[in-house]
């Protein structure tokens, strides 16, 4: 996408936003809500007096800040009563301290919901192993990731009408940040799987294939190698899988997944892994459909939802070259504006914004950001 298109696109989006209305509001008034929120217990803040929503906003790294100056510019046409705490945290920017931190994290707890660009993790050892995302989550207990891939209308891949959901338990795992150096040139990284949090992420999977119909839950594992740490995963889904009759409870080896997904996707309907199968397998899928921009995240806690794109990139080539494709920050908002309860506004101004331009032949390039 050139600048003068991606331009072009924003642009657009306003105008459309501004344009619509009449029957179209009882029409988009009586789609389905999102309902990945209430299989984790988190539920919407209450609106303030003035009937508005405050809402974290951290930008991130690379192209997240221009991704959400679309995000505030496309809110602002359309009136959408959110009103954005903004903060801005960064490892590579020289903007990352505890303080910081703490006042992110005040933040988001009383706001309860956040939407974030990607914080980039660099690879040098400073002295602290978990990074800031890492950080996030865990002292939000944000231990579910869903990641829902689904083709968009208007943009033809080797494989079209596409719908699975992936599932990522992304408070443990192989990113636990627990490593140390034994003996000189020997380095020992210690893989976390417990029973409680393994049985939570396959419970939130079946409760989440339950409420949006779907037939089959796949569990990602690699027990044949990993016997006690990937094997209690494996006991644990199964365990929970009798509770579910209905649901077809299937079991695949990540290896095999990864090859599978590429060759035939349709078999899929919602997988659930632990945290490191589930970030290769995020990736894998969001390339299927066109790429990280245009898959959503969301990740929940029992009490806070924070929203992001699916693949999380900070695509820093792109920075001020005006290229970066904002459809999964858009489809991302939209799904916030759900958990808000804020209905017409999500089908309004993002997803039928997004639609629009696909359909009209915007959103062509620059998908694999």
């Amino acid at each position: 996408m050139s600048g003068t298109m991606a331009a072009a696109l924003r642009g657009s989006l306003v105008t459309l936003v501004k344009g619509l209305s009449g029957p179209r509001w009882q029409h988009l008034a009586s789609r389905p809500l999102s309902l990945s929120s209430s299989l984790s217990g988190a539920e919407p803040p209450p609106a303030r007096a003035d009937a508005t929503f405050k809402v974290t906003m951290v930008p991130g790294d690379g192209v997240g800040p221009e991704l959400m100056t679309a995000v505030k510019e496309v809110f602002k046409a359309g009136d959408v009563p959110v009103e954005f705490e903004e903060f801005h945290l960064s490892e590579v920017q020289n903007m990352a301290s505890e303080e910081k931190l703490e006042q992110v994290l005040t933040s988001m707890k009383n706001n309860k919901v956040a939407i974030k660009g990607k914080i980039h993790t660099p690879m040098e050892f400073k002295g602290e192993l978990a990074s800031y995302e890492m950080r996030l989550r865990r002292k939000l207990d944000l231990f579910a990731n869903v990641v829902h891939v689904n083709s968009l209308p208007g943009y033809n891949t080797r494989h079209n009408n596409l719908d699975l959901v992936i599932i990522r338990e992304q408070t443990e795992g192989e990113y636990s940040s627990l490593e140390h150096e034994s003996v000189s040139g020997v380095i020992e990284c210690l893989k976390i799987i417990t029973r409680e949090k393994s049985r939570r992420i396959a419970k939130f999977a079946f409760d989440y294939a339950t409420k949006k119909g779907r037939n089959k839950v796949t569990a990602v594992h690699k027990a044949n190698i990993m016997k006690l740490g990937d094997g209690l995963f494996l006991q644990s889904c199964a365990e929970v899988a009798q509770l579910y009759p209905k649901i077809k409870y299937e079991n695949i080896i990540i290896d095999n997944c990864c090859m599978q997904l590429v060759q035939n996707p349709y078999q899929f309907d919602v997988l659930v892994m632990p945290n490191l199968y589930g970030n290769i397998i995020d990736n894998l899928a969001a390339g299927l459909v066109g790429g990280a921009g245009v898959v959503p995240g969301e990740s929940y806690s029992a009490e806070y939802a924070v929203f992001e794109t699916g693949a999380r990139h900070p695509f820093a080539q792109a920075v001020g070259r005006n290229i970066a494709n904002p459809t999964a920050m858009l489809l991302s908002v939209s799904l916030y504006l759900l958990f808000l309860l804020l209905i017409i506004y999500a089908a309004l101004i993002v997803q039928d914004a997004c639609s629009y331009y696909r359909y009209n032949g915007f959103i062509l390039t620059c998908l694999c950001i």
